[in-house]
């Protein structure tokens, strides 16, 4: 087993890799299982992102990470953290955003979203959730097209493709 070793940069760490041995092409020679990286993105915010396999690539001058069978922990000033889970995800190693998509759960305190997509934006600080978005929180439940999160302000803004389409609620209380 060979162990990859990637030197921090900033404030990265790259944890636990394990090079894939058995590959012949040169495709093939950038698939790590087990990845994980950690971020500090502000002041006492940290980023942890780790797959089970993953493929190095290269875009516009870019590291891009495909990632399959993901999580992701997003912990805020006060140790709050968004956990992320999915299929798939691409990591962009530059400005750290992440594209999840294919069974996104993210879980918040006691509220659970579920959706087929999900943007991180470091550099605008949000969340953007997609298609197929289905909230269940202790006070009931919602279905959008959409939801918005500021991750500095904590705003959220939930919202239809379509004006002419309704949100759709439903009270436990």
């Amino acid at each position: 087993m060979k162990r990859l070793l990637i030197l921090p940069l900033l404030a990265i760490s790259l944890i636990a890799c394990e090079k894939d041995d058995d590959s012949t092409s040169q495709e093939e020679n950038n698939l790590i299982k087990n990845l994980k990286y950690e971020i500090s993105i502000r002041e006492n915010n940290d980023y942890q992102i780790m797959s089970e396999l993953s493929e190095l690539t290269y875009e516009d001058d870019a590291e891009l990470i495909l990632m399959k069978k993901v999580t992701a922990i997003l912990t805020d000033e006060i140790n709050n953290s968004i956990i992320i889970t999915s299929d798939k995800a691409i990591y962009n190693n530059t400005n750290y955003n992440t594209s999840f998509e294919d069974n996104v759960k993210i879980k918040y305190l006691n509220n659970i979203i579920l959706a087929d997509n999900m943007f991180l934006d470091f550099k605008e600080n949000f969340i953007s959730v997609k298609n197929n978005v289905k909230y269940n929180g202790s006070l009931g439940n919602l279905e959008a097209d959409n939801i918005k999160i500021n991750l500095i302000t904590k705003k959220i803004d939930v919202f239809m493709n379509n004006n002419n389409e309704n949100i759709v609620i439903t009270s436990s209380k």
